[in-house]
């Protein structure tokens, strides 16, 4: 989910408004591996691992650890309940999660409690942590810039969160006639994997685009890496094709 609410010119804000509500709306529902949000359930183990070895290779961990990202201060930006904080905190992050959706930071919170995980869920934007004095070696942002108002200001913001020598790590959507057959059409009225009306196909950033604010944001070594479904078995995994979803990396010199 989208990860900043405005108010005054300093924070301008990236969020809409629509998005927070429909996202306010499931938080109740987004630790059910069957619910609304399990398309993010069955990704979740790609991501995370894209995510720790991209970590680990930047800031020369090694993976196998037991807690490869031990002492590595996290944001999880656009968080919602909590799906990639919690294993960020088991893997040994230091993890601060924000999300402009109070009732998914409820939901996060009550949820690491159950679970004895101690991570620092906050009803915050992207916007405000950027004008605060927190920096972070990792900043997170799955499935989040598609959602937002103005990428290349939610962009800015979110490397602006990062320590110099710190690591950006995001997810979205291409914006191919092949992800609107799939991710629109075929996730959300066909398979009804998702609720209609979860993405705007015009949303959706091209990996040419997304580099160039990642240029513009004054971040280097941009990179990408497709997810792929794979229907033999029944999950995801990482691969060249970048059509439908990917992610992607970038460093603050």
């Amino acid at each position: 989910m989208s990860a900043s609410i405005g108010g005054s010119p300093a924070l301008r804000s990236s969020v809409r408004s629509d998005e927070v509500a429909r996202f306010d709306a499931l938080a109740a529902r987004w630790w059910d591996p069957e619910g609304p949000m399990r398309p993010l359930h069955r990704l979740n183990p790609v991501r995370l691992a894209y995510l720790r070895d991209e970590a680990c290779r930047h800031f020369g961990r090694d993976p196998r650890a037991p807690f490869p990202l031990d002492g590595l201060a996290a944001l999880d930006v656009g968080c919602g309940a909590g799906l990639l904080s919690e294993p960020l905190a088991r893997l040994g992050a230091q993890v601060t999660g924000i999300d402009p959706a109070a009732a998914n930071i409820e939901a996060a919170r009550a949820h690491s409690a159950e679970n004895g995980l101690a991570i620092d869920y906050r009803t915050d934007t992207v916007e405000a942590v950027a004008a605060g004095p927190a920096r972070f070696d990792l900043v997170v942002a799955m499935e989040v810039i598609e959602h937002v108002a103005e990428p290349a200001a939610f962009l800015r913001s979110s490397a602006a969160c990062l320590k110099p020598g710190g690591l950006l790590v995001l997810s979205t959507l291409n914006r191919t006639l092949r992800s609107f057959a799939l991710a629109i059409v075929g996730a959300e009225y066909v398979l009804r994997w998702l609720p209609r009306g979860t993405h705007d196909w015009e949303r959706f950033i091209t990996p040419a685009e997304l580099g160039r604010m990642t240029l513009e944001a004054g971040l280097t070594n941009f990179r990408t890496r497709g997810m792929v479904l794979d229907p033999l078995r029944g999950g995801w995994r990482l691969a060249d094709d970048t059509a439908v979803n990917y992610l992607a990396a970038a460093v603050r010199p």
